[in-house]
C-alpha cells in the first residue's frame, strides 16, 4: 500500500489541462480561464454622481445659497452645456458629472422652487462623485489564467467588455460500473443484486465540479463485456470504473483492460475507505478505478478526482479544503492507514464543531449524505478525548 499523498501526486502527473475554445461570457460561470482577462474600457468612463442631487461648486453652495438649475445630467443622457457662476445642474445617480462641477448636494439636502434651489446643507468637495476608473482602467489585468469563474466573475468580465471568453475545454469523463448484482434504479433487481447509485453520484460530482460526464452502461463481471463497454470512453479525458478493483474471483477490471494494454502505476492506498484504487493508463487515457462500495467511492473522488479534475480544467491543482475544529466526542488510536471519518459540523458559540457518525461501516450510504464533513486521521494516530482539536475536510461547496 502507498501513502494517501503519494497516490494523489502520482495521479496529477498523469493529466494536464485541456485545450482551449471561446464561448460567450453569459455560460462562462464554473469555466476556467485559459488566459487573463484585462479590461477593455474604463469604469465608471468618467465621473459620475453616486446620489440623486445636484452637481454645482462646493465653493458657491453655502448654507443658504441659492442657485439656478441650468440642466439636467442623466444615466445615459449626459448634460451637453455648460453652467456658469451660481448655477446648478439636476443629477441622478450613475449620471456624469459636467467638468465645472467639484460636489454634489444631495436632492434631500437642498429645497427646489421652479429652477432655483436652496442649499440646507452644505457639501464637501469630491462630495458623492465616483471617479472616472474608480473600479477599473482600460487595460487593467483583472482576472488571472487559471481562476475558476465565479458568477461576480462573470459579472466583471460583462461590465470590462468581453462578450466571448477564452476558456479550457470541459473534462469529459465516462463511468463505467461493473458487477452482475447492479441494476439501474427503477430496474428489477435480481436475486443478490443491489441498486446502481456509483454512477449517478459521480456524474453529480463531476457536473458539480464543471466537467462532462459519460455514464456508460453497466457491464457485467465478464473481461470481454467490460472491454467492450469501455470502448465508448475513447475521446474521453479520463475513465472512472467502480467496482472490481479489488482482489476476488469476479473483480475483473484491470484484467478485462490489460487484454488491450492496460499499464498499471498503482492499486491499493493506505486509507480508509477506499484501499482497492486503481490509477493507470489504457493507451493514452487515464483509468482510476474505484471500489464498488458507494461511500469509498465518494471518499476517493473527493481525495483523488476532485485536485485530477482541477488539474484537467486549467486550474490549480488544490488541497482538500481542511479546517480545524473540535471533536464532540473521543477518537480511538488509528492504525497503519489514513482514516477520512464521516462526521457531521456545527457552530457552537462561534467555535466550529464536529461529531464524528456513531458507525463508520462504509456501507452506510445513508450516513454519508447525512455528512457534511469528513475527519482526517494520519496513520498511527493516538487517541483523541473528547474536545480535542481536529483537521476537516468541510464538504460543502464541493457539489458532494
Amino acid at each position: 500500500m502507498i501513502p494517501v499523498e503519494e497516490a494523489r501526486r502520482r495521479i496529477l502527473a498523469g493529466f494536464a489541462p485541456t485545450g482551449p475554445e471561446t464561448i460567450p461570457v453569459g455560460q462562462g460561470r464554473a469555466r476556467v480561464l485559459q488566459a487573463p482577462l484585462h479590461a477593455r474600457r474604463t469604469q465608471p468612463p468618467a465621473d459620475v454622481s453616486a446620489m440623486d442631487g445636484y452637481a454645482l461648486r462646493a465653493g458657491e453652495a453655502t448654507l443658504g445659497a441659492v442657485l439656478r438649475v441650468a440642466g439636467e445630467s442623466a444615466a445615459g443622457h449626459p448634460f451637453a452645456g455648460s453652467f456658469g457662476a451660481g448655477e446648478a445642474v439636476r443629477i441622478s445617480t450613475g449620471a456624469f458629472v459636467p467638468e465645472e462641477a467639484d460636489a454634489i448636494l444631495l436632492q434631500e439636502d437642498a429645497t427646489r422652487e421652479g429652477d432655483r434651489i436652496t442649499v440646507n446643507e452644505a457639501p464637501r468637495p469630491g462630495r458623492w462623485i465616483r471617479r472616472e476608473g474608480l473600479d477599473f482602467a482600460e487595460g487593467q489585468a483583472l482576472l488571472e489564467a487559471g481562476r475558476r469563474l465565479s458568477a461576480r466573475d462573470v459579472g466583471l468580465a460583462a461590465a470590462c467588455g468581453h462578450a466571448w471568453l477564452s476558456v479550457h475545454r470541459r473534462p469529459r469523463v465516462a463511468i463505467l460500473a461493473t458487477g452482475d448484482e447492479i441494476a439501474l434504479p427503477g430496474d428489477p433487481v435480481p436475486p443478490g443484486g443491489i441498486v446502481s447509485s456509483n454512477s449517478f453520484m459521480l456524474a453529480a460530482l463531476l457536473e458539480a465540479n464543471g466537467a462532462e460526464a459519460l455514464v456508460l452502461p453497466v457491464a457485467p463481471d465478464d473481461p470481454a463485456a467490460i472491454l467492450a463497454v469501455a470502448q465508448g470512453a475513447r475521446g474521453c479525458d479520463l475513465l472512472l470504473t467502480t467496482g472490481g478493483a479489488s482482489v476476488g474471483d469476479h473483480d475483473q477490471t484491470a484484467a478485462a483492460l490489460g487484454r488491450q494494454g492496460f499499464k498499471l502505476d498503482f492499486w491499493k492506498i493506505a486509507m480508509r475507505p477506499g484501499k482497492p484504487l486503481i490509477f493507470g493508463d489504457w493507451r493514452g487515457l487515464p483509468v482510476l478505478g474505484f471500489p464498488g462500495n458507494p461511500v469509498s467511492t465518494l471518499v476517493c473522488a473527493v481525495v483523488f478526482l476532485l485536485p485530477a479534475l482541477a488539474r484537467l480544467s486549467g486550474a490549480s491543482a488544490p488541497g482538500l479544503p481542511v479546517v480545524s475544529a473540535r471533536c464532540t466526542t473521543a477518537l480511538p488510536e488509528n492504525d497503519r492507514r489514513a482514516d477520512h471519518l464521516r462526521a457531521t459540523l456545527h457552530r457552537d458559540v462561534g467555535e466550529l464543531r464536529v461529531t464524528p457518525a456513531p458507525v463508520q461501516d462504509s456501507s452506510m450510504l445513508r450516513t454519508l449524505a447525512e455528512s457534511d464533513a469528513l475527519i482526517l486521521r494520519a496513520p498511527f494516530a493516538p487517541a483523541l478525548e473528547a474536545g480535542a482539536m481536529v483537521e476537516v475536510v468541510d464538504l460543502a461547496g464541493l457539489g458532494v
